[in-house]
C-alpha cells in the first residue's frame, strides 16, 4: 500500500482527493496539511511515500516547500498537484527536483497512475505539458548562451532594469554615469535580442536572474 500525504489549503479538495485515492484500497492517505509550514512540520514526524503538493498555499507555497524538502534531504517522492499549467512553474519544480507534476483537472485514473510512477522511482509529467516543457528547455539553452555573453557589469545593469529601476537610479546604485548606463543597456538589448526594458525584464525573470517570489 502506498502511503500518501496531501498538502492543499482547500478542505474540500483534500477530502475529495482522499476519497478518490482510497477507493480501491491500494493507496492510504496518512496525513494532510493546510499550508506549507504545517506540511514541513508533519514531515518531521511522519514518513509518507508520496507527497501530493499544491503550489498556492499560505505561509509557504509549494515551490518553497519543495526547496526545503530537497535542501534538508527529506526522503519523500513529491508530486505537485496544481491548477498552474504555466511552463515556468513546471520548469522551476523540475529544476528543484520534483518527481511528478500533474494538473487538478486530471482524471482520477491519471492521478493514481502518476502516484504509482513516482512511488516506483519514475518521473511523471502530465503528457499535455511535455511539449511546452521541452520547448522551454531548448529556449533556455539558447538564453544561456545570451547570458554568458553579458559582462559582469551588464548583468548588474540588467538585474537593476528588471527590478524596475530608471537609468538615474541605476547610475547611482552602481556608481557610474547615466551615459554609461545607456551604453550598457544598448549592448544588453543587442546581446539578448530584446527591444525594450519590459522585454529585458521578462528575459531576466524567465531565466531566474531575479526572484519571482
Amino acid at each position: 500500500m502506498i502511503k500518501v500525504m496531501i498538502s492543499d489549503d482547500h478542505v474540500l479538495m483534500r477530502e475529495g482527493i482522499r476519497q478518490l485515492l482510497e477507493f480501491d484500497g491500494s493507496i492510504k492517505v496518512v496525513a494532510e496539511a493546510a499550508d506549507g509550514v504545517e506540511c514541513l512540520e508533519k514531515l518531521e514526524i511522519i514518513n509518507p511515500d508520496v507527497l501530493l503538493l499544491d503550489i498556492n498555499m499560505p505561509k509557504k507555497n509549494g515551490i518553497e516547500v519543495l526547496e526545503e524538502i530537497r535542501k534538508n534531504n527529506i526522503d519523500i517522492k513529491v508530486l505537485i498537484l496544481t491548477v498552474h499549467n504555466e511552463v515556468e512553474y513546471l520548469l522551476k519544480a523540475v529544476d528543484i527536483g520534483v518527481e511528478g507534476y500533474i494538473l487538478k483537472d486530471s482524471e482520477s485514473a491519471e492521478l493514481k497512475n502518476a502516484i504509482n510512477h513516482v512511488f516506483n522511482g519514475e518521473n511523471y509529467i502530465q503528457p499535455s505539458l511535455i511539449p511546452a516543457l521541452n520547448s522551454r528547455l531548448v529556449n533556455r539553452d539558447i538564453d544561456k548562451v545570451k547570458i554568458d555573453s553579458l559582462t559582469k557589469r551588464e548583468m548588474e545593469v540588467l538585474v537593476n532594469v528588471a527590478n524596475g529601476m530608471f537609468n538615474k537610479e541605476i547610475a547611482l546604485n552602481l556608481n557610474i554615469s547615466e551615459r554609461t548606463v545607456k551604453n550598457h543597456i544598448s549592448n544588453i538589448f543587442k546581446k539578448i535580442n530584446v527591444n525594450d526594458r519590459t522585454q529585458a525584464a521578462v528575459f531576466a525573470i524567465k531565466n531566474n536572474l531575479i526572484k519571482l517570489f
